[in-house]
């Protein structure tokens, strides 16, 4: 087969709205809606790549959704006339155009697995290792507000057969406190709380919230302060297993934290680490070091879930801390709300590449686009 070409990038956004009114995290940050981007690369073979990438605002990372727009309109040029199948040619092209913003080159290269995938009539999962796990458990997230507020979001959705839940932190410590306690109270047998303040503590907070936490069972400390030094300490200090987020921004993060036993387990969104070619290196390396991961993206629709779907599909069950679907979370839907999750549990699609059919109409009119 002869090397397939790229011919257009063809930029779209759309809003996308929480489903369950307003997300609120620590730091007043609050979420209605935000503008996700998806990318279409087209190619001389007929076939197309699809890619999206939705910054959960503008101060939860160094990134938002407009800027991934303009840098975006900085990259597409570059990658005309390239193979999209040959991964690493891409991303030497990206990075010729662009230094850094790996949350906008995600999509470029989540529509190139794409691409790979339908180019060899096989599904993301199987190239990006094989499918070790055909159905996987997910998460939801509980915004911060009231402990009883919170404790009967967790009992509605175990009714839906949600088993985790990563509760949003991150003010008082001494409420939050309370907070998971109530929580805790109404959970299931076998379920499991990530206590999560989003880097939300000062340090002298998060040690209060560590020591008040340690009692309870069945509980996973996350990001407890914006900087790795301070979650560092944190982690010195306390027996709770700690999940590690925002500050894992790279491999090196990673190694720095890891040398310092500074968790057992990391959130791999997929936009941190420029896509899923990031994501894969990520995940293989916390396995040889023996972290668990959980597997998202920082926001998104379909096209995100999908690519996180492929990605935790080929992840070894014992690896996996939890994931999510974030089309559950959002009310609008650009390829039939697939794929979809079913009583808290979640898959891959089996189609070729992510496995989805985009309903382009709905999504308007280019932002941009780019020819040959």
């Amino acid at each position: 087969m002869r090397d397939m070409r790229i011919d257009a990038v063809e930029i779209y956004g759309y809003d996308l709205t929480y489903a369950h009114g307003t997300y609120v995290m620590s730091g007043g940050q609050v979420v209605e809606s935000l503008p996700s981007t998806v990318v279409r690369l087209r190619t001389d073979q007929g076939l197309d790549g699809w890619g999206e990438v939705c910054p959960l605002g503008p101060l939860y990372l160094a990134s938002h959704g407009l800027g991934a727009r303009a840098a975006l309109e900085q990259m597409a040029p570059g990658l005309l006339g390239l193979d999209p199948t040959n991964l690493g040619a891409v991303h030497a092209a990206m990075d010729a155009r662009l230094r850094g913003h790996a949350y906008a080159k995600s999509p470029l290269d989540i529509a190139c697995w794409d691409l790979l995938g339908k180019a060899t009539g096989r599904d993301v999962a199987s190239l990006l290792g094989g499918r070790l796990q055909e159905s996987f458990p997910l998460y939801k997230a509980v915004p911060l507000g009231p402990a009883e507020a919170m404790a009967a979001q967790v009992q509605g959705w175990q009714a839906e057969g949600i088993a985790r839940f990563q509760l949003k932190l991150g003010a008082d410590p001494h409420e939050d406190a309370a907070r998971v306690r109530a929580v805790a109270r109404v959970l299931d047998d076998g379920a499991l709380i990530v206590a999560d303040a989003n880097g939300g503590w000062r340090l002298a907070d998060a040690m209060v919230a560590a020591r008040l936490l340690e009692p309870l069972d069945r509980v996973i400390f996350e990001e407890p302060c914006k900087t790795l030094e301070e979650c560092l300490h944190v982690r010195r200090h306390t027996s709770l297993p700690m999940v590690l987020d925002e500050v894992i921004t790279d491999v090196p993060a990673l190694l720095r934290a890891n040398a310092a036993a500074g968790m057992e387990g990391i959130n791999l969104k997929l936009s941190k680490f420029a896509g899923l070619t990031g994501s894969k290196l990520v995940r293989d390396l916390c396995d040889q070091l023996g972290l668990k991961v959980t597997i998202e993206d920082t926001w998104g629709g379909d096209l995100v879930t999908a690519a996180v779907a492929h990605l935790t599909a080929s992840t070894k069950a014992d690896q996996l801390l939890t994931v999510s679907f974030m089309n559950d979370w959002t009310n609008e839907h650009i390829a039939g709300h697939r794929p979809r999750s079913a009583g808290g549990i979640g898959a891959a699609p089996n189609a070729p590449g992510l496995g989805l059919e985009v309903d382009v109409a709905s999504l308007g009119p280019a932002l941009m686009s780019v020819r040959a």
